[in-house]
């Protein structure tokens, strides 16, 4: 069976962010490269008829339905904590993670550095009024930091707007998955390999929490992007393509 690469979005994205550089990771990758949306999400949308819930377990298992036995699961942001869900609730479909500015576990607390709480509930209270400026506001923060903020958010902008809206309930359901989802215990104990690929100037996996990362799994393989922000593969791609190859 040929080899599998998946790549998972992050929250209030799609499939189409990866259009950049999949021909890249195509060419270093020996197998099939395979951009999903998440269940909700782009072209992935749900049936509201049907009560199907976006909550991590329902996205995995929607997902486990496309992916071979034995993938490569790249996951960016949000993306990257369903790809650690797979691999510990669904082994035979994961060989290997590698996390894209991920963390398995997004919300600050005293013992983590990560999102404040209060950012995340005025994300989830502005979706109601705006969801579109909601999601303008949420790219701003991913590139912020970034030399070229302005260009990164345009070209997120343009990728994302290639695809239908996500629901705001949908959206909705992914920030409570960052406020509430603790996967530290997971991300510790899995079996297969993880790399992980950061950017120092992240502002929602800050640099601190990488230090706790590798606290909780010494053996995790790890690439700094010295001038990224939260998009690396966006602002960095020849960068994030070495340290990828690297992962690979």
């Amino acid at each position: 069976m040929q080899k599998q690469l998946v790549l998972l979005h992050g929250w209030g994205m799609n499939r189409e962010v990866w259009d950049l550089i999949e021909p890249e990771l195509s060419f270093i990758f020996d197998g099939e490269v395979k951009a999903l949306d998440l269940p909700g999400y782009g072209y992935h949308q749900i049936d509201k008829a049907a009560n199907y819930t976006c909550d991590l377990a329902g996205m995995a298992k929607k997902l486990a339905e496309q992916i071979q036995d034995g993938s490569v699961i790249a996951g960016w942001s949000l993306g990257g904590l369903v790809a650690l869900y797979l691999a510990h609730f669904y082994p035979k479909k994961v060989s290997k993670v590698i996390l894209i500015a991920s963390s398995p576990f997004f919300a600050h607390s005293d013992d983590w550095p990560g999102i404040k709480l209060d950012v995340l509930e005025l994300f989830n209270k502005q979706l109601t009024e705006n969801s579109a400026k909601t999601i303008e506001r949420f790219l701003a923060i991913q590139a912020m930091g970034s030399q070229s903020a302005r260009q990164d958010i345009k070209e997120l902008r343009a990728l994302i707007g290639q695809a239908p809206a996500t629901d705001s309930e949908v959206l909705k359901q992914g920030l409570d998955i960052l406020e509430h989802h603790d996967l530290r215990g997971e991300f510790a104990s899995l079996s297969q390999p993880i790399g992980a690929i950061f950017g120092r100037l992240d502002a929602l996996v800050p640099y601190k929490a990488i230090g706790k990362m590798q606290q909780l799994r010494p053996q995790l393989n790890i690439a700094v992007i010295d001038k990224a922000s939260h998009a690396p593969f966006i602002s960095h791609k020849e960068e994030f393509i070495a340290a990828f190859k690297s992962m690979l």
